[in-house]
Formats: C-alpha cells, sequence, structure tokens
C-alpha cells in the first residue's frame, strides 16, 4: 500500500484530471504516471489508460501475466514525452519497447531495477545522458538495443555482468571512450553486435575473437578505435561480416581466419592500415626486407691457422665470389624474363576497357575487360580464375572506375545473407548503390558473368537498373542506381500508423528480418530454384494484404507472418482481423481481395512442388479486375 500511496500522491501533483482511486493496483497507478509523462500521444494509444479500471491488463500495449504487468510495447506511435522513476515499480516487467517514438531525456535509474528484465528496446528516440552503472543489475538482459539516440559517455564496465546479452545494438549515438576489459569474454552468447557511428577509441578488445556465436556483420564501422586488428578477430564465424571502415587502426591486416580472403571495402578508412587486401604496402614490404632469404654458408675457417686455410676454403664449397656471381646471373635472368613477359602482355592481353562498346562483332568474339595473355585464339577458353582490371560497366553512361568507386563516401543501406548494400556517393556527386555480395557471391567467373549479363540487360520502371559490376577471386561487387525514395520495408509499414490485435494479444510488428522472406527448403543444402522466388513473392504479398511485418511479437513470442495468417485460417478469423485496416474503404472489393489472399497462400505453401510458377501468378493478377471495372 505504501507504493500506491507514493504513486497517488504523485498523480495528484501533477494534476491528472478525473482522478478515480477505485480499485487499481499499484502498476495501474505506476502505468498512469507514465501517460502523465506523455505530453503528446497524436494516434490516441493511450486513450483507453483509465483510472477506472481494476487493473492494467486491458490497456494498449500492455501484457499481463497472472495479472502481473510482464510487457509495456508502445513502438511507432510517435509518442512525445519522457520516462518517469515510477516504471521502476512494474517489477514484473520482462520486456520494454518503446522504439521510434519521440522520448527524450536520460533513463530513470529505477528502470535498472528490474531485474527481470529481458529486452529493452529503445532504438530511434532522443535519449540522452550517459547508461549509469546499474545497468549490470540486468543479469537476465538478453537484447539492448539503444541504437538511433544521442547517448553519450562511455559503456559502464558493469554491462559485463550482462552476460546473456543476445543482441547488443547502440549504434548512431555519441557514445565514446574504450570498450571495458574483457569485452568479448563476457559476451560468449552474443548473436549481434553493432557498434558503428559512434565515437568509441582505444584499441579493439584482444578477446573479441570469444564472441563464437556471432551472426550477421560485426560493426565497428565508423568510430575512432586505433591501434593494431587484433588476429583474434579473425576467430569469429567465416561467415560473419567484419565491418571496420572509417576509424583509426593501423598496421598489417591479420590474414587469419575471417579476416581471410575479404575485399578491400571492409577496411576503407583506414590511412594507418597496410598489406593485403589493400593496395598499399606495409613498411619493409616494398624492399623486399620482410621476404626470408635462402641460407649462405660461411666461407671463413673454424680458426686462424694460415695452413689449414687453403684446405678449409677448397673443402668448404662455393666462393664467396662464385655466389655472388650466381646471385647476380639469377637477379639478371629474372629480370629479362620480367622485361619478355611485360613485352608480351602489352602485345598480347586484352586488357583493354576501350572496345568494350565496339562492334557486336567484336564483343561476341572477346570480353574486352578480361586480362588474358598469351591467348591462342579469339575463341580460347576463359580462365575460371580471371581477374578483372577494373569495373565491367553495363551501360555506356557509367563514367568512373574501380579507385574512384573505392574512395568514395559509403554508408550501409541494408544487410541480408547475400550481402551488404551500400549508398555510395563518389566526388562528382553521383550517387549509386552497390551491394557487396558474401557467401553467395562464391561461383566461378563464367557462372556470375553470365547471370549477371543477363540481369543488366532488364529495363523496367520497378527494377532499379544494375549499371556495372566487379570480379575478382575475393571480391564481387553489383552496382545499381541509387533509388532515393526509401526500402520496401518503409514502403509497406511506415505510409502510415497502425494499431493491430494479433491472434489472442497485443502484438508488435518488428523491423523486416531477410530469412524470414526466404523459403524453409533453404535451409537445406539443395539446389536454387525459382519457387524460392515465389514464396518471397508472397510473403511480401500478405505483408502488402495485412498490413503487418514479416515477423512480429504475439504475447511474450515472435511469430512470422504466413503462420500468423495460417492460424487466422485454421481458427476462422473473419476476414477484417487479416486485411490492414487501410483496405477497409475497399470493403465493396472483397472478392478481389480475396482472390488476392489465395494467391499469396499459395506461394508460401510449405511444398516447393505446389507453389504456382511466377507467370501463373502474373496471369491470375492480370485477370482480376482494376478500381473502375
Amino acid at each position: 500500500m505504501l507504493v500506491s500511496l507514493i504513486i497517488f500522491v504523485a498523480l495528484l501533483c501533477n494534476d491528472i484530471p478525473n482522478v478515480t482511486v477505485s480499485g487499481l493496483n499499484d502498476e495501474g497507478f505506476a502505468l498512469l504516471t507514465f501517460k502523465q509523462s506523455v505530453h503528446d500521444d497524436p494516434t490516441g494509444s493511450l486513450s483507453n489508460w483509465n483510472s477506472s479500471d481494476v487493473d492494467a491488463c486491458s490497456w494498449n500495449g500492455v501484457t499481463c501475466k497472472e495479472l502481473r504487468v510482464v510487457s509495456l510495447s508502445i513502438p511507432r506511435k510517435n509518442l512525445y514525452g519522457s520516462l518517469p522513476s515510477s516504471l521502476g515499480f512494474l517489477s514484473s516487467l520482462r520486456h520494454l519497447n518503446l522504439r521510434s517514438n519521440r522520448f527524450y531525456g536520460s533513463l530513470p535509474i529505477q528502470l535498472f531495477q528490474l531485474q527481470g528484465l529481458q529486452s529493452l528496446v529503445l532504438y530511434g528516440n532522443s535519449f540522452d545522458g550517459s547508461v549509469s552503472e546499474e545497468i549490470g543489475r540486468l543479469k537476465l538482459l538478453q537484447t539492448l538495443d539503444l541504437s538511433q539516440n544521442l547517448f553519450n559517455g562511455s559503456l559502464p564496465p558493469s554491462i559485463l555482468q550482462c552476460n546473456r546479452l543476445r543482441t547488443l545494438d547502440v549504434s548512431r549515438n555519441n557514445f565514446s571512450g574504450p570498450l571495458p576489459n574483457a569485452f568479448g569474454s563476457a559476451f560468449v552468447s552474443l548473436e549481434k553486435l553493432d557498434l558503428a557511428f559512434n565515437q568509441f577509441n582505444g584499441s579493439i578488445p584482444s578477446d573479441i575473437g570469444n564472441l563464437s556465436n556471432l551472426q550477421g556483420t560485426a560493426d565497428f564501422s565508423h568510430n575512432h578505435f586505433t591501434g593494431l586488428i587484433p588476429p583474434a578477430l579473425g576467430d569469429l564465424p567465416e561467415k560473419v561480416y567484419i565491418d571496420l571502415t572509417y576509424n583509426n587502426l593501423s598496421g598489417p591486416i591479420p590474414q587469419t581466419g575471417a579476416l581471410m580472403n575479404r575485399g578491400p571495402t571492409a577496411f576503407i578508412g583506414n590511412v594507418g592500415l597496410c598489406g593485403p587486401p589493400l593496395k598499399d604496402l606495409c613498411p619493409g614490404d616494398e624492399l623486399g626486407l620482410n621476404a626470408s632469404y635462402p641460407f649462405i654458408p660461411s666461407n671463413n675457417p673454424p680458426d686462424d691457422s694460415d695452413s689449414n686455410s687453403e684446405t678449409k676454403q677448397k673443402s668448404s664449397g662455393l666462393s664467396k665470389s662464385s655466389v655472388i656471381v650466381i646471385v647476380l646471373c639469377d637477379v639478371f635472368g629474372i629480370c629479362l624474363v620480367g622485361l619478355l613477359f611485360t613485352y608480351c602482355y602489352s602485345k598480347f592481353c586484352a586488357c583493354n576497357s576501350e572496345n568494350q562498346f565496339g562492334s557486336e562483332k567484336e564483343t561476341k568474339k572477346r570480353t574486352t575487360a578480361e586480362c588474358l595473355c598469351f591467348r591462342k585464339d579469339e575463341s580460347e577458353t576463359l580462365s575460371e580464375n580471371v581477374e578483372h582490371c577494373d569495373i565491367v560497366a553495363l551501360d555506356a553512361q557509367v563514367a568512373f572506375n574501380l579507385e574512384e568507386l573505392l574512395k568514395a563516401s559509403a554508408f550501409v543501406l541494408g544487410k541480408s545473407g547475400i550481402g551488404i548494400v551500400y549508398k555510395v556517393v563518389l566526388e562528382n556527386g553521383l550517387t549509386l548503390a552497390v551491394r557487396r555480395l558474401g557467401e553467395g557471391g562464391s561461383q566461378r567467373f563464367k557462372e556470375f558473368q553470365t547471370e549477371v549479363e543477363a540481369i543488366g540487360k532488364l529495363r523496367h520502371p520497378n527494377i532499379a537498373s544494375l549499371r556495372a559490376y566487379y570480379w575478382s577471386v575475393d571480391e564481387k561487387l553489383l552496382i545499381y542506381d541509387y533509388v532515393p525514395n526509401g526500402n520496401l520495408p518503409t514502403a509497406l509499414h511506415e505510409r502510415q500508423q497502425h494499431h493491430h490485435k494479433s491472434v489472442s494479444s497485443e502484438f508488435t510488428a518488428h523491423s523486416s528480418s531477410g530469412s524470414y522472406y526466404q523459403a524453409p527448403e533453404t535451409l537445406k543444402m539443395v539446389k536454387p530454384s525459382q519457387k524460392w522466388d515465389v514464396y518471397s513473392y508472397g510473403v511480401i504479398l500478405l505483408e502488402l494484404i495485412a498490413g503487418r511485418s514479416p515477423v512480429m511479437e504475439v504475447g511474450t513470442s515472435e511469430m512470422d507472418l504466413v503462420r500468423w495468417v495460417q492460424v487466422c485460417i485454421e481458427e476462422k478469423k473473419p476476414l477484417c482481423d487479416v486485411l490492414d485496416p487501410c483496405l477497409a474503404p475497399e470493403a465493396d472489393k472483397e472478392d478481389e481481395i480475396v482472390a488476392v489472399l489465395k494467391i499469396a497462400i499459395s506461394c508460401v505453401n510449405s511444398s516447393p512442388e505446389k507453389r504456382p510458377t511466377m507467370r501463373h501468378v502474373s496471369d491470375t493478377l492480370d485477370r482480376l479486375p482494376v478500381a473502375g471495372d
């Protein structure tokens, strides 16, 4: 009762109109204080938070278990306000999600008294100040997402006590200082690490290789990290993309584990780095000082005896002068071979991009951007290990080279299982989208060239045009027109804020994840099929119909959109529960909407053989009447 009295007095002091103290429990009063701290609620998301209720379990965004609040989830509602200390009274709270609102100010220290908290998601607000040392009390915390705020100061060492963390995303803030000691050893369960766009400094922890469960990208980019790249960084899983761009790192790039066979794009913006895969040699390499030389036996006798010197000299093998002559001859021979090779290369190698846009006859005869020396005739088979000298243009308007591309400013637009997409701005202002292929880009040159050039021929107003590509054994880049109108999730879900009910309780949509667009069979080692693309199309179609993200929270668990629709069908939910509220004005088009829903469901069939072809899908959609018919 003491807690109720304290909160009640706080409410009275804030002059909340029409406060009724009838039977609302402690947690209800705490949440009313939270409502009072929200100065603007443009969507009315807190409109049913009433003091006349017995408890808060029926309120928007609130989930209870045994009448105790276990989840407070109010994302993307454009709420404007601060967090009150009364949140500390929600002793059973497990999940707090306030992402993509307009909350400001520092985090109340009472928030870190919720020792049962498992996820704290606050990204996309204007929170500031430092993170309290008290965060170490959240020993059950698994998800900490503070990205896209104004937090500052260093990460407190006590955060290492949150050793169950699976997601740590503090990107796009003003954090500074070094990472805590034993950072890698503490977070062995970590699956996602994003430190990008802060002011972290100091060296990258030497035990960082202990993060053996990392997935996706380990993002250290756009900070002030200094010193050498620790070789232990190569101990991360090989499928993890390590982004070290735009720091102050120096020294040679370790060629170990996950750091091997990486292209230069992972290291750009660090002027002190040297060695492969960069063009800058490390000090000493250019003089050959780091090379190992064969042992040359000494000609000196073991003692100073003149009587034995002649005998010892004869028995010791070659004289020093003979060895010098042999070495000079070797050097001369190597130089001669090098000159011969250079002459042949310039005479016969077709590494010339001037003919790239020549006649069709010449183009069919040779691929002019390939470096092929000593070719016997124009029809000689291409080597599978052929390297490209520069970017291969698929459009006559392409007027930049690889060096200009690598010098340009780059920003990560998105990441998926097949690579990372960057927004690249050249010095002349031209903006491009560059996809760096990950593990999926490992096919041989001939296969890669055939596929890419087929894609490059596509021209459609709804398809971003492929302008050029770059291929080497270690690096594959696809260069597209940059489309400045956002991305697919933004177009699908941020055009309007909706408030949905889930199958049985309130849910909150997550940001889209590429894995939820992948057909179930992609997890197996099978040959890629067009039916994979049909499945992905079906998921997007369901997003359009339902107005929901491909993964959502139902209560305290996650459910993908495909399964959610299947559950709605199995439970015979009314159509209005499935449809995006934006489609309500189209009630007279229910037959057409149902037809599209059926197409989407057939596309996401778990059996690839039962999915339609895209030709069939296109023909079926074309037969549907359009508005006005």
